[in-house]
Order: C-alpha cells, then structure tokens, then sequence
C-alpha cells in the first residue's frame, strides 16, 4: 500500500516503510477516501477546517466558514462584495491584514489539517472554476513541521493573470537558505490554450489530477500533463534541514482568493463568483 489517509500524525512513523516497487503499479488504484459532499449545508467538520481572517499573500478576501456550503453534491466556495468593519483592525498591527480597516470581499479557505493528510498516490479533484479579473482559485496541498516553504507546497491548480494575461499553473515550492523564500518548479499555460480546444471550457467542470511517488509529482487536467517534477532535486536547504518535504505527508487545501499578489485587479461587476468542487478523490 502507499499511500496512507492520515487522522493522526502519530502514523506517520509507519509511511517511510514503504517501497518505491509497489508505488509503481498504477494499474490498479483503489480509492481509499473521497468526500462527495452530496449532503445539503455545512461541509464536514470531521473533514475540513475554516481558515479566519486576511491569512496570506496581501489578498483582499476576508476568510470566513459562511461562504462554503454543500449544494447539489457540490461544494460551493463563494466570494462575495461584502463591506464591513475589519474586527482585528489595528492601526499599528504587525500584520498587513490588522491594518486593514474595513473588509470589502469575503470567501473561504477549507483545509483538511490534523484531519486528513496523505502520502503518496493519486488525488483527483473535478471542480468548475471563475476566470473573471481578480480570481484566485486553487488546489493544493502544504506539509506540516516546517516553516514554509520548508514545508513543501504542492499547487495541483491555480488560475490567475500574469502580465494581465490568464494562466493556468501547476507549481511546486520547497525551502532554500532564506526564511520563506522558495526555490520553485512552476509550469504556467495560457488559458487561452484550453480555449482553442473549448471556448466554453470555463462553463464546465473539469479534472485535475496529482500522481504522487517517491520519484516524481505529476500534475494533469483532463489528462494533459502540465507538470512532471522530480523528487531528487526538490531537497530543502539548512533551514529545512537538508530533508525533501516532499517525503513527508500533505494536507489539502481549497479555496478562492481574490487579488493580493498575484490574482490581479478584481471585476467588481460579476459577484458574487462561485467555485464548485464535485469532489475530492484520493486512490492508492
């Protein structure tokens, strides 16, 4: 078996007696967990957390648990145009997001931290996503232990524009000799090369796939490989210990950001935007 569903971190000792060999053998995956979310309301709090707050990237959504919500067997992140008083408000805050008076979007963060982490295997989301300016949706997974990046950050999909140009990228991030700066394997298409296949790609729900062995990580959409990265360079430097966080278990993380660093200039004219997740899937 490799891939392990995690509950606890005290399992983890038992992962790293596993052999290459027998993650090889795609041919017969067996899923091992998945959350459909074909229940009505609240997603499963045995599953998922909520993140709180302005959490990272300068972002310009304030997280909160109300905008996720299960309907029709999907899970709908929403953003919304909401303005309101920031309560963590103070003029002389360390933190970027305490400066911040007021909060004028709201959306949610879901992450399946101490509950569910994984090693190894093949996780497979289908999700529809918003391509409108300013969206910031993403799949991906972060280690747990070590600062970040030394933790290892594993991006399955984000969407946002570079140079006012959309993209699609699948990314992996791992640590160097400077406290949070990573050293980057990042494959970025253009949006508009699912376009020349579908011009109705955005209005339709799509699957991204990570295949995940000792070797390499493996990113793909409907199939298409976007990214093959290879696990003997992807080792931290000392602030990591010289480990590759890429050997260690992940945790899941879905969420709409809007703005901040990378997700550009927002289009006010089209909220409130809906991220739906059909489900989450993981094989061994």
């Amino acid at each position: 078996m490799f891939l392990f569903l995690l509950p606890m971190i005290s399992w983890i000792s038992s992962i790293h007696s596993q052999t290459s060999a027998s993650v090889r053998d795609m041919s017969a995956r067996t899923l091992v967990w998945s959350d459909e979310f074909n229940e009505e309301g609240i997603p499963d709090s045995l599953i998922w957390n909520h993140e709180r707050g302005f959490v990272r990237n300068h972002e310009d959504q304030w997280y909160q648990q109300e905008n996720a919500f299960q309907e029709r067997g999907c899970l709908v992140i929403e953003a919304r145009r909401e303005h309101r008083d920031n309560p963590t408000y103070n003029s002389s805050s360390r933190h970027w997001g305490g400066r911040r008076p007021f909060i004028d979007y709201t959306s949610s963060c879901l992450t399946t931290a101490g509950k569910k982490s994984f090693l190894y295997g093949t996780l497979e989301v289908r999700a529809k996503i918003p391509v409108s300016g300013g969206c910031w949706p993403a799949i991906w997974t972060l280690g747990s232990g070590m600062e970040w990046p030394s933790c290892g950050e594993i991006d399955v999909m984000e969407y946002y524009r570079i140079n006012e140009v959309p993209h699609i990228l699948a990314n992996a991030a791992w640590g160097c000799d400077e406290h949070y700066k990573a050293v980057w394997d990042s494959h970025r298409i253009p949006y508009a090369h699912f376009l020349e296949n579908d011009p109705l790609w955005a209005e339709k729900f799509h699957v991204w796939k990570m295949d995940w062995t000792p070797e390499h990580i493996r990113i793909y959409l409907d199939d298409e490989l976007l990214n093959d990265i290879d696990l003997s360079k992807t080792v931290n430097g000392k602030i990591g210990n010289f480990d590759n966080p890429f050997h260690h278990p992940h945790y899941i993380l879905l969420n709409l950001a809007l703005g901040g660093d990378n997700g550009g200039e927002i289009d006010d004219t089209v909220f409130p935007l809906r991220y739906e997740i059909d489900y989450v899937r993981i094989y061994q």
